[in-house]
């Protein structure tokens, strides 16, 4: 970087964005993801300059940005473009909820406030911890939650988590520990007779068809659809690795797991 703090970030995902207008930093931003949704305000005030697997690289370095904010290695073909155009690249990788918190922490301390991240990251572990510590009906329902369709992917770590912290048991908890979807890719036999309560579905930015989950073969004996708990989460509080995915995302999960027993 050529200056610390760093005057002009380009967020190339939307929690780094979420987590920057969070700690009051967001005139530090110049450019945004497409997906880039909250808060409602950035895609009124930012450009958006990528999608998530490929970018506006003339666009981004138009922008002269200090920094450029990226994840995982699912954005590394556009990290080695901007890197060999020698702009300075970060690369989050957070798939848990502690990497989440770790995240909030560390670009906190990259634009210089430490601190205020720091509150921002206790507050949300304190949420989280007073939520986990709900008292709860027995039984916990067992809980699906389908990441794609076609083919089945199961939930990755954070969203596993959430499922435990909102009072369930994850349907599937030996996938969690993969990072790549395609090691968290299950049979429609395996959910039948992981035999779920209830299923959550979040299928990447595309719309959920509870009918079409109906429709699968076999699967009318399953409990979450025998019983319509079928419940859609939209993509952006909840497959986000970042602030959404600990606020309205465990939300969301909790009124679905509880709020036929409220």
């Amino acid at each position: 970087m050529r200056d610390f703090p760093p005057r002009r970030i380009v967020c190339l995902t939307d929690e780094t964005a979420e987590t920057l207008y969070l700690l009051g930093e967001q005139d530090r931003i110049v450019g945004v993801s497409g997906y880039a949704v909250r808060p409602p305000q950035v895609r009124r005030e930012k450009p958006r300059v990528s999608a998530f697997i490929s970018a506006d690289i003339p666009k981004i370095l138009a922008l002269d940005p200090d920094l450029v904010l990226a994840f995982s290695d699912l954005q590394a073909d556009i990290v080695a473009d901007l890197v060999r155009a020698g702009v300075a690249v970060h690369v989050f990788n957070q798939r848990d909820v502690a990497g989440i918190l770790a995240m909030i922490r560390t670009l906190g301390a990259m634009v210089g406030a430490a601190e205020r991240a720091g509150q921002l990251a206790q507050g949300l572990e304190q949420r989280l911890n007073a939520i986990a510590a709900t008292a709860r009906p027995a039984p916990r329902p067992k809980v699906y939650f389908e990441e794609w369709d076609d083919p089945l992917i199961s939930g990755i770590g954070w969203v596993s988590e959430l499922i435990e912290i909102a009072g369930g048991e994850d349907a599937l908890p030996h996938l969690r520990v993969h990072k790549a979807a395609k090691d968290r890719i299950v049979t429609p036999d395996a959910v039948r007779e992981a035999m779920p309560d209830v299923m959550l579905a979040s299928w990447c930015g595309k719309k959920v068809v509870p009918d079409r989950i109906r429709k699968r073969c076999g699967w009318s004996d399953i409990p979450a659809v025998r019983n319509n708990r079928i419940v859609e989460i939209k993509s952006p509080i909840i497959l986000q690795p970042g602030p959404a995915a600990l606020t309205d995302g465990l939300d969301e999960i909790s009124k679905a797991l509880w709020a036929e027993r409220a």
